[in-house]
Parts: C-alpha cells; structure tokens; sequence
C-alpha cells in the first residue's frame, strides 16, 4: 500500500505523524493506502513554512499570481484524467462525474486568473479643498480550508486560488477518506511557479482540525461539512480571533408543479438525486409533488430509478458508483427502514444491492420513498446518500411553507412553466441558491456559493465576490498634499541680490 504523506514548505514529509488511516476503494473495499494523521506539531511546521512565504508572495505583484494561476489552469486541462481518476479510485464516483467535478473547481481558478480586476479599488477625487480619498485591498496572511470526501478537488478550489490569488498562502486539511488528489494538486501548484509554502496539504483527523482552528499564525479557516461541525469551527475558530467560512449541511427540495413537463423535470431529480450516489451538498433529496402532479411524476421517477445503472466508478457503463465507506451504507440504509416504519412507501428500494464482481463494494441501489413527510427519519435526517423522498403538497403555497419550515436553506428548484409561479417561488422561498426548471443551482464562480439558515454559519459565502472579500481586508486612505513653498529666512545656500 502507498503511505499518503503531508505537502509542507514544497515537499512531502512524514512529520511527527504517528498514526495513520486506512484509505479504501469503495467499489471493492480494499485497503489502497495509508494516510498518515497530522500531530499539532505538523500544523506548527505548515504554518510555519506559510508565514515564511508570505513574506515574498503577500508582497508579489499581480502579475506574478495571474501568471501561477493560468500555469496552474493549463495543468488543470492536461492532467484532468489522471485527476478524475485519483477522485473515482478513493471516492467511488464515476470517472465522468469526477471529471464534471475538477472543470467546476477549474472555474474558480479561472476567476482567480482575473484577479487584477476583482482587487480593484475606488478613488474619489476632491472630496474637500486638496483631499483625495482612495481604498485598496491587502491578503491576510495564512488561511486555511478544512474540505470534505465528497468533492475532494471541487470544494478546495473553491477555496485555495482565490487565497492565493489575493496573496496569502494556504493550508489544506483535506477529507482523510480521499486525499490522494490533494497531494497531486500541490505538485501541479509547484510545475506552475508557486513558491515553496504557499500552497501546503496537512492531512489529518480531528487534531489537526483542532490545531488549525486554535493556531495564532493562521488568520481564516474556510469549512464545508455538516452543520454541527460547521458550528464547532465557526465557534472554535471565531473565539481564537480568525475570519471564518462555515458551510454546513442541506435538504434540498425540488417543487414540481402540475404545469411542468413531468418527464423533463423526472430525469432531472434522478441526476440529481442519484449523481455522486446522492453524496453532494447540493444533491436534491426531497421531491415535491404539487397536486395532480404527484401519481405520474412518482411513477416516471420509479421507472428512472430502476434503469440507472450501478457498478464501479472506472467503468465506463456504470452511472452511479458506491457510497464512500461502508459505514456511510450502513447509515444510509438505517435511515431508509425507519423511513419505511415511519409510514413512507418504498416505490424503489436500493437496500442490499449487490454488484457482480464487487460484492465487498459500498453499494446502495437508488432509492424512491414516497409520501415522506416531516417527523420521518427520511426526511428531517440528511441522508447524503442514493435516496429521493417524494413528498406531496396540495400547491405552490403548501411547497413553499414546507422549504421554508425546514432548517436548511442551502439549494431548492422549481419546476414548471409558469413564469409568475417561478417568480414568486424565487421571492418567497427562504434559500440561498435556487434553481427554475434547474435542479443543482450551483453558482458559476462569478457569482458566490452559500445558503441560508443551518446551511451557512456565520455569514461568509464562498468563492466569487464574496471569497475576494474573505481573503482579503480593506484600507482606507485620506491624503491631502499642500504645496510647499520654499521660504527665503529658511534658506541655507549662500544668499544673492534678487
């Protein structure tokens, strides 16, 4: 088995690790590697080694970071294959869906190759008699991303290019489960340019989180996971005096209305749903049904469900690959059976799928509950994992109270063929990204990425606009330049007639 070591200052190094975890292909179940687990002392010497390079690259021009960056995106484009292979091998998703995963990582950088512009500053010009006021913006210094499995290049680049781009360095705490690719990302940051310590991977468990969330040398933690460790880091990190982005869990709900075209709006919540084997943030896990709508549309998405296709991430045929550890299968399944004591009906039940060749895989088949509503497992839980709840609403006005009561805010979508209806669902529904007639609503990197409610803690979307502001602070400056006249009794040269 390979042992996955730690990036730090430009090279890979064991540290003061002295444990390690297991990394497994889901598809098969084998052990395929050994992840070392950072100690405090491996985040002191990331840090370190940060600081250091912020010296020079705080200081660098823009000119010097675009150059990085459009070196870092052409690598991006060349290894795309052997990336999404590293992601399929150790996540489980599909080759394809990997690759689907690093173009929209990809268009972060892209942003970020545009910097020069997103840091441009305001002047105004005689605000009073000779005063001029202007405003630029400077990096912080270290920051750091805490990321989750399940998109183990996407969520990072959502993160590290814009640090980077704004002239801070970066440490990566990436997922233990899938941290390969990490590693790969820092060589191709090297190939581009990058200086020694700018950009450093640390893997790790809960001590290296702990150790990055209390360091007095790293000035922002970016976070995506669920909720509740969403709200320890944002606590944690906030009371240690750091800047904090905190993106925690989802129950994304897609409303179908009676005027939608059933079929269109079915294969889209089965992409959506089953994609990634439901393993996304922004993965819709609740359909709703809107009256007259809900016989057919739970019959096409039976029909749907039954036809995906399940198998290994590197086979090209297969549509949908395992769930990351058997843990999450186990978990995943527990929540279906007390879905189905508490009354939903199974239209498709995916519990104890077996794939030929791959019986030790972490595999659970698509899964359709219907009649799910609120006070069920399967619906206040998020699953993250292969299965739709259907649930039903009498209109658009029951649908929208129902998104609205839930406690996460973080994606929905509506569809239909009314344009009032879709303008008053965008109103009135309390969530941060929505989708009309598109069920995934994720913003291109131009725009920012966060929800509302327990799906944003604190108050700091992510990338676009709003990560530029994240990563950077701002300065303020009133000058004011008074002509200075020489005078004649302060002279020291020798005096001459006039």
């Amino acid at each position: 088995m390979t042992t996955i070591e730690h990036w730090i200052g430009g090279a890979f190094t064991r540290g003061a690790a002295t444990r390690t975890g297991t990394v497994r292909n889901p598809a098969t179940g084998a052990a395929t590697g050994e992840v070392l687990l950072a100690e405090p002392a491996d985040v002191d010497a990331a840090a370190a080694a940060a600081a250091k390079a912020f010296d020079a690259w705080g200081d660098s021009s823009l000119s010097q970071r675009t150059k990085v960056m459009f070196r870092f995106r052409e690598l991006l484009v060349r290894h795309e294959d052997e990336l999404a292979r590293l992601i399929s091998a150790e996540h489980g998703k599909v080759v394809d869906d990997a690759r689907g995963e690093i173009v929209r990582g990809r268009e972060v950088v892209e942003y970020a190759c545009g910097i020069a512009d997103a840091l441009k500053g305001s002047y105004s010009d005689q605000v009073s008699g000779g005063v001029d006021v202007f405003n630029f913006r400077q990096p912080l210094g270290v920051c750091a991303g805490i990321t989750p499995f399940n998109f183990p290049i996407m969520v990072p680049m959502w993160m590290h290019p814009m640090a980077i781009a704004t002239g801070n360095t970066f440490i990566l705490k990436p997922s233990e489960r899938d941290p390969s690719v990490s590693n790969r990302i820092a060589e191709l940051y090297a190939d581009a340019g990058l200086p020694d310590g700018v950009f450093n991977v640390v893997h790790g468990d809960k001590a290296a989180v702990d150790a990055i969330l209390d360091h007095p040398g790293i000035a922002a933690v970016s976070f995506v996971g669920s909720t509740p460790i969403a709200k320890y880091v944002h606590g944690r990190a906030t009371a240690a005096g750091k800047r904090v982005q905190a993106l925690g869990g989802a129950k994304n709900h897609a409303v179908v209305l009676p005027d939608a075209d059933i079929e269109f709006a079915a294969d889209h919540l089965t992409a959506a749903a089953f994609g990634s084997a439901g393993q996304r943030c922004m993965a819709v896990s609740v359909g709703v049904a809107v009256g007259e709508a809900g016989d057919a549309l739970v019959e096409v998405l039976r029909r749907k469900a039954e036809a995906v296709k399940v198998g290994p991430g590197d086979d090209p045929a297969s549509e949908m690959g395992p769930v990351v550890t058997a843990a999450s299968r186990d978990r995943i399944t527990a929540l279906v059976g007390a879905g189905i004591d508490q009354g939903a009906v199974p239209v498709v039940d995916g519990r104890g799928l077996t794939v030929p060749g791959h019986e030790e895989g972490f595999f659970v088949g698509p899964t359709v509950l219907d009649r799910v509503a609120p006070g069920m497992a399967a619906y206040d839980e998020e699953i993250f994992g292969p299965v739709l709840a259907v649930a039903r609403a009498a209109d658009v006005d029951e649908a929208i109270a129902l998104i609205n009561a839930n406690p996460y805010g973080n994606g929905t979508a509506i569809f239909t063929s009314s344009g009032a209806a879709a303008r008053r669902f965008q109103r009135e529904v309390k969530v941060g990204m929505i989708g009309v007639n598109v069920p995934i609503p994720v913003p291109m990197s131009y725009y920012s990425f966060g929800g509302w409610k327990d799906s944003l803690i604190g108050d700091s979307p992510i990338h676009g606009p709003e990560g530029v502001c994240f990563y950077t602070r701002a300065k303020t400056v009133t000058s004011r330049w008074p002509e200075v006249r020489q005078s004649v009794e302060a002279a020291f040269h020798f005096p001459t007639a006039s």
